[in-house]
C-alpha cells in the first residue's frame, strides 16, 4: 500500500510537472504572496485537500492492517506531502511562487484531520466540498476553466467548502438521528480574476463573501452490512449533500434556498 501510494504520489507530481509546469520559463525557487487573492477560496481548498487525502491515505493503511496510530500520522499526512510537493513546483515557476499561506492552509486541514483522530479517534467535525457552474468562468476560461470538470475544481465562484458537525457525536448517547449534521459553508462570489481589475469591478461590482448554514448527512454514520456501501459512503462523504440552507453575503443580503448545493 505504502509502495503503491509512492508510486502514484511521485507519477502524478512529474506528470503534473511535464503538462502544466513546463509551459512556464523555470527560474530560481523564490516566494510570494498569495494572502489577499480569490477572497481566500483557495486557501480553504487546499486545507479541503489535505484534509480529504489524509483521511484517504488513514483508509488505505488501516485497509492494509496497519497500526492505528501509524496510520493516523503518516495516512493522514499524505495530503500535505502531496501538496509540498506542488508547492515546490509553484516556486520553481516563473507564473507563480512558493506560497507560506497555502502551506499554513495544508497544514490547517491536516491538523484538524489528525488532531481529531488523536482526541477522539473519530471525525467529529469533516470538511466537505460543493459546487455548482457560474457565468464568471465564460469571462475567464484560462483561470475558471473552459470544460465542466475545470469548471467545478477551477471556478471559486460556484464552489462552496464546508465545516460538518455532527452533534450527537458530542452527546452521551447516540440517537436515531446520528448521521445528521449541522454544516457551516464558506464561499464568494464576482471573481473574475484572482484581484479584481478595473474592468472587473466596473462589470460586475465589488467581489462579495458568503456564510452559510445548512444540515448535511455523515454517510459513514448511516448503519449499512455492506461493504460496498460502505467504501462508497467513505469516498463519497467528502461531498455536502444538498440541503434547505440560509445565506448571508458580506454585502449585507440575506438569501434562502430551498435547496443547495
Amino acid at each position: 500500500m505504502a509502495g503503491g501510494s509512492a508510486l502514484v504520489i511521485g507519477g502524478t507530481l512529474i506528470a503534473l510537472d511535464q503538462a502544466w509546469y513546463q509551459q512556464y520559463e523555470r527560474v530560481q525557487f523564490h516566494t510570494f504572496n498569495d494572502g489577499d487573492e480569490w477572497l481566500q477560496m483557495d486557501k480553504v481548498g487546499h486545507a479541503f485537500s489535505t484534509y480529504t487525502v489524509g483521511r484517504w491515505g488513514k483508509g488505505l493503511l488501516d485497509l492494509a492492517g496497519v497500526d492505528r496510530r501509524v496510520s493516523t500520522w503518516v495516512g493522514g499526512s499524505v495530503g500535505f506531502l502531496y501538496l509540498t510537493g506542488v508547492e515546490y513546483l509553484d516556486g520553481r515557476s516563473a507564473a507563480w511562487g512558493f506560497s507560506w499561506w497555502d502551506m499554513a492552509a495544508n497544514a490547517a486541514g491536516t491538523g484538524l484531520f489528525i488532531g481529531q483522530e488523536l482526541g477522539w479517534r473519530e471525525q467529529r467535525i469533516r470538511l466537505k466540498y460543493a459546487s455548482h457552474l457560474t457565468a464568471y468562468a465564460e469571462q475567464n476560461p484560462d483561470l475558471l476553466g473552459s470544460t465542466t470538470p475545470q469548471r467545478i475544481l477551477k471556478d471559486y465562484n460556484g464552489a462552496t467548502y464546508w465545516l460538518s458537525v455532527n452533534p450527537s457525536s458530542f452527546a452521551h448517547r447516540k440517537g436515531p438521528w446520528s448521521w445528521l449534521n449541522v454544516a457551516f459553508g464558506y464561499g464568494a462570489d464576482g471573481m473574475v480574476h484572482a484581484t479584481p481589475t478595473p474592468e472587473d469591478l466596473a462589470l460586475y461590482g465589488a467581489p462579495f463573501r458568503q456564510y452559510y448554514l445548512s444540515l448535511d448527512i455523515d454517510l459513514e454514520r448511516i448503519p449499512t452490512r455492506s461493504k460496498a456501501l460502505r467504501t462508497a459512503f467513505f469516498l463519497l462523504n467528502c461531498i455536502k449533500v444538498p440541503s434547505p440552507t440560509l445565506e448571508y453575503q458580506s454585502n449585507g443580503q440575506w438569501v434562502g434556498h430551498w435547496l443547495y448545493f
